[in-house]
């Protein structure tokens, strides 16, 4: 087997692998928005199963779209590579860069532009307040996110909990969500409760808080991830356009 034998089959089987993770994702996020009625009744079935469990079928949007593009590029890449087809090989190519290029720009914006995330996170911070001060407790939707990031992450709002003073929820039942309260500080989820637990340096730390932390404890696995993922894409670029290269060669 020569080197454009062996590029092929590289090719073929990678973006076989590809091909059939996009056909499993895109059939579970299909099952999970057509079946949502089994799927919750089972998950409700399972004892001391979270509350937060049941929002996974918010989760099929994702798979959808994730699995519809890892399908393209899959199948791009195996036809492209067995055909022989130039513009099937140029079409991977281009989706394969285009993700590369936005995930390069994400990391440019975020590195180079920090005080413009800054401020971008401290708007939407005061939008997110906003939301939870007119909707929480009123709007189930818009509820139930919130019960899920908090019982998930074990967080409460925003910045704290604070940001649930005049609440619907806060007005209706004169005290905070259970997840700002913690029964190891005080029994009690009141006002007078959670004021006491804040001045003693023992609330509920907020969601945003928890998720820069959990970002910084953990940056060096992110960038090593990323930068395997961009290893990837990179090769399978030069991979593609070694064969486009290729087949014109053979042509001539």
């Amino acid at each position: 087997m020569g080197c454009f034998g062996f590029l092929k089959v590289m090719m073929f089987v990678f973006n076989g692998i590809i091909f059939l993770a996009g056909a499993v994702f895109l059939g579970v996020g299909i099952w999970v928005k057509v079946d949502s009625g089994s799927i919750l009744g089972f998950l409700q079935g399972i004892k001391e199963a979270p509350a937060a469990v049941s929002q996974i079928l918010n989760v099929g949007y994702l798979l959808i779209v994730v699995g519809a593009v890892l399908l393209v590029i899959g199948f791009l890449g195996c036809c492209g590579a067995i055909k022989e087809s130039k513009c099937m090989l140029l079409m991977f190519f281009v989706i394969v860069l285009i993700v590369f290029i936005a995930e390069v720009a994400g990391a440019v914006v975020i590195l180079v532009f920090k005080p413009f995330a800054e401020n971008l996170f401290a708007e939407l911070g005061t939008k997110a307040v906003q939301s939870i001060r007119s909707e929480y407790g009123l709007n189930s939707d818009v509820t139930g996110i919130w019960n899920t990031t908090m019982d998930t992450f074990k967080c409460c709002g925003f910045y704290n909990y604070t940001d649930f003073t005049g609440s619907p929820f806060e007005r209706q039942n004169h005290s905070y969500p259970t997840q700002c309260c913690s029964s190891v500080y005080f029994n009690s989820c009141n006002a007078t409760g959670a004021a006491h637990s804040a001045d003693s340096n023992q609330a509920i730390t907020g969601c945003f808080l928890k998720f820069k932390n959990l970002i910084n404890d953990n940056t060096v696995a992110i960038v090593a991830v990323a930068l395997g993922i961009a290893a990837i894409e990179i090769l399978a670029m030069a991979v593609s356009m070694t064969l486009y290269c290729k087949i014109d060669s053979k042509i001539d």
